[in-house]
């Protein structure tokens, strides 16, 4: 059984309501430590009062989600002159003067055509966002729309209605960035997108709904469909399907976009059609002060020590088990000899709940210090443990986690090679793995030194580009790993997990 923490996941290959499945294997990782744009300057100008943009998105850290933090994370925009006709800026912005933050917002220069009321802080699911733009419309209301999984927004915290036959920069013959801004006053590209895009679809001359991007399942899911109508002259559709050339347009038209800040490896597995789990960046344990999610980073698949003064970093996933047999990587990116490293699961429930210092939490797999005071003990239910015996780990190591619920055991690999592993049946006392406990993959980093350590949940085996792919999926096909995984272990995502 698994547990996910949202209730906006996409379908996970599920077949749609006509009886086919339409399968997204990939999406576009935004990391905004690299600064990633794609830009494309139009030859000439298309139709200025009709268009389409459609992707779907998936948050990274975007600063925690944290109120008033007065960022911009920008979608598509075109921003090349101080009045309307010269921007249009579709962002997900983190208004100082919006008290629930993280908005979708679409704009030109003066004009703000609307800021919505429903926010967006859910860093587990997949939203898919249609922009219809159709200034020609006789109803003003219907001059630009914006649905949200399949649904029209129609409450907004401030709204305008563009003027009949309303021209903005978007399609004129200047550049136009996916994933950022352009600073006009700096000259320089700024407001960087965090996260995941995928299936980005821009039409010329057509005014679009969600419905040729979409559509709902038998389950009430909205899924993905694929398009197959016309783009226009300057319509293009970027999917990263090609890692060497990840702004190639797939739609026939040639319109290729630049990339700056996008390597190969920016080309994941997590999509629309199989959501992968990441490190939740909002959730924070309840375990005592010096617990803090504020570490978690990296398109939410890193945790870092010590993220703001001396606090340790903790983080767990968005995705839980109750049963099966789960695998997945962390690579010990930055691991200082006086730092402590601790890896495995945690009881979902207690890390909300429990308010005790140690004695209260209940979580197990593995601590460690390597090198400075050296120690490494198996740990599990309330603070129990025993020593494993054990070599700790290094720096720039590759841990595989292999647990096996059902049987209660913890399997650990290192670099590809047999590591150590605990049967829970054999330690005093026992532990039962599937005792209807909702389990999350976590870590903790003691605050005692600067460490970072990466995750894989199977989306990138090479760990933000760190080091070279693997290229192993699991028995199900699914997922690519930096080695091989264990029989009949599979990756922690929605297409295992049946959603």
């Amino acid at each position: 059984m698994a547990v996910f923490q949202n209730n906006l996941l996409a379908g996970a290959g599920a077949q749609s309501s006509g009886g086919t499945t339409y399968s997204i294997d990939q999406s576009i990782r935004y990391n905004p430590s690299d600064s990633p744009v794609m830009t494309r300057t139009p030859s000439g100008a298309g139709d200025r009062t009709s268009w389409t943009f459609s992707t779907w998105f998936k948050l990274g850290q975007n600063n925690n989600m944290i109120a008033a933090s007065n960022l911009y994370y920008v979608l598509f925009a075109c921003d090349s002159a101080t009045n309307d006709a010269g921007r249009g800026i579709l962002s997900i912005n983190n208004n100082s003067g919006d008290s629930g933050d993280m908005r979708i917002q679409f704009e030109a220069h003066s004009t703000m055509f609307f800021t919505t009321t429903q926010v967006f802080k859910d860093p587990s699911a997949w939203y898919h966002i249609t922009l219809v733009w159709d200034s020609d419309n006789a109803v003003a209301s219907e001059r630009a729309r914006l649905y949200i999984n399949g649904q029209r927004v129609s409450s907004f915290v401030r709204q305008t209605s563009p003027s009949a036959g309303m021209e903005i920069g978007i399609n004129t013959a200047n550049a136009h960035r996916i994933g950022a801004g352009y600073g006009i006053s700096s000259g320089t590209v700024i407001y960087h997108f965090d996260g995941y895009l995928s299936e980005i679809h821009f039409l010329d001359g057509y005014s679009y709904g969600p419905e040729y991007f979409g559509e709902t399942n038998s389950s009430g899911l909205w899924i993905p469909k694929e398009y197959s109508g016309s783009y226009g002259s300057n319509g293009f559709k970027i999917d990263g399907r090609d890692s060497a050339d990840l702004g190639d347009d797939e739609s026939g038209n040639g319109n290729d976009f630049t990339t700056s800040g996008l390597a190969a490896h920016d080309q994941v597995f997590d999509s629309p059609t199989n959501n992968f789990c990441v490190l939740n960046p909002i959730s924070k344990t309840s375990y005592d002060s010096g617990q803090t999610h504020r570490g978690v980073s990296e398109t939410n698949l890193s945790s870092i020590s010590k993220p703001s003064g001396n606090t340790n970093g903790f983080a767990f996933g968005t995705m839980g088990v109750t049963s099966g047999k789960w695998y997945y990587e962390l690579y010990t990116t930055t691991y200082p000899a006086v730092e402590a490293l601790g890896l495995g699961w945690i009881d979902a429930e207690n890390a909300q709940t429990a308010t005790s210092s140690g004695s209260g939490w209940r979580d197990f797999g593995i601590n460690q210090r390597h090198t400075t005071s050296a120690y490494s003990v198996w740990q599990w239910g309330f603070n129990e443990s025993t020593g494993t015996g054990l070599t700790e780990f290094q720096a720039s190591v590759v841990v595989g986690v292999a647990t096996d619920f059902d049987n209660n055991t913890f399997t650990l690999t290192t670099n590809g090679s047999a590591y150590g592993s605990v049967d829970f049946d054999s330690t005093s006392p026992t532990q039962d793995l599937t005792d209807g406990t909702v389990w999350l993959p976590k870590s903790i980093l003691a605050n005692d030194a600067v460490a970072l350590v990466t995750f894989n949940f199977g989306q990138d085996s090479t760990f933000n580009g760190q080091i070279t792919a693997g290229g192993n999926a699991d028995g199900n096909g699914v997922g690519n790993f930096k080695y091989s995984v264990p029989s009949g272990y599979l990756a922690l995502c929605s297409k295992n997990l049946g959603s």
